[in-house]
């Protein structure tokens, strides 16, 4: 079950996170503020809805990233599903009005990077693997 749930790419749930986001107001919620911290410098940081998403897809990021050291077959799934949400990003930025916004742009970016660093650190991984058995 465990070796399941890493199967699963994480930018699908960034992406359901935000179609939940959308559907809960319209893509004008994005820019909804959310908090207000004073910062040192007297100057104030509004954290915005759409703020919130994309730090949100940055710490996936990592994950992700983190996550593609891992291998074997489930890591090669979580590969295949991951190049399938980045279509998904991409497909619809590019059809539905909703999701043709710099937030959505940036969070499909982020998925395609995922894709790619995933792919190279295994390429990587495995070469590396076959240099040792040579």
């Amino acid at each position: 079950m465990m070796k399941f749930l890493t199967a699963i790419p994480l930018f699908a749930l960034i992406w359901v996170l935000y179609h939940l986001v959308i559907l809960w107001g319209s893509s004008a919620i994005l820019s909804n503020e959310l908090l207000h911290i004073p910062l040192v410098s007297g100057a104030i940081w509004k954290v915005t809805v759409s703020d919130l998403l994309l730090m949100a897809g940055l710490i996936i990021l990592y994950l992700e990233v983190l996550q593609a050291t891992l291998t074997g077959i489930t890591s090669v799934v979580n590969h295949t599903l991951s190049t399938l949400v980045c279509i998904v990003f991409i497909l619809e930025f590019l059809t539905i009005s909703y999701s043709s916004n710099s937030t959505f742009f940036l969070l499909g970016l982020m998925s395609l990077i995922d894709v790619l660093a995933g792919f190279t650190i295994t390429i990587a991984a495995s070469r590396r693997d076959i240099i040792r058995h040579d």
